[in-house]
């Protein structure tokens, strides 16, 4: 039986990062063998994402990728990561965590583009095992961003923020009987939010 499948999702500074690092470090300190992951990924594709999110990667025209441009990427990203490095590491007996998947997709490029084509597009990547949802306002996601001195990205200004927040509820309210998604305030102290993530991931390692 394969590893667990552990995965963090939330705006963009709600903690994701933090926490499933730190998860993958208190896993370890459990006597849980657990590896850090993320997406996009550090993949081929993965690689292209990260530039066109940053402006690196454009058209000659220096014009931006179409929204479905960057959804088919996500996705391709999403199989080609599976395949590379989260399923032979679970076969390994080790438990993945991974910084965003699926539902980011439903919220980012679900907010700009047709449900059912982000869905459909999608449609083959393997449920996690748990998602937790680490949930904070866009204002306070803004402020961490600010405070973190980061060039803001294609999808991080506050009102696109507040529109994939709306899509995210939207996602996960609709996933919650297919899938095990559990909430948390991401805007309580760090320690504390840690210390519910290693209980929920426990439960099911």
């Amino acid at each position: 039986m394969a590893a667990p499948f552990i995965v963090f999702e939330g705006l963009d500074g709600a903690g994701t990062t933090t926490q499933a690092r730190r998860l993958v470090e208190a896993l370890a300190q459990a006597g849980r063998a657990a590896h850090y992951t993320r997406e996009p990924s550090d993949g081929p594709v993965g690689t292209l994402i990260r530039q066109a999110l940053g402006g690196r990667l454009t058209h000659p025209d220096h014009s931006r990728l179409a929204p479905e441009t960057m959804a088919l990427l996500f996705a391709a990203d999403r199989m080609d990561h599976l395949a590379a490095e989260v399923d032979p590491v679970r076969a390994a007996g080790v438990a993945v965590v991974c910084d965003r998947y699926v539902l980011s997709s439903l919220a980012y490029q679900g907010q700009e583009l047709d449900d059912a084509f982000v869905r459909a597009i999608n449609a083959r990547a393997r449920a996690p095992d748990l998602t937790i949802f680490l949930k904070t306002s866009p204002e306070t996601a803004l402020a961490r961003r600010a405070g973190r001195h980061l060039q803001a990205d294609l999808y991080e200004a506050l009102q696109t923020q507040r529109r994939v927040a709306a899509a995210y509820d939207a996602a996960i309210q609709e996933r919650s009987s297919s899938h095990r998604v559990q909430v948390l305030d991401g805007e309580r102290p760090v320690d504390g939010i840690a210390e519910d993530c290693l209980r929920l991931a426990l439960s099911c390692a």
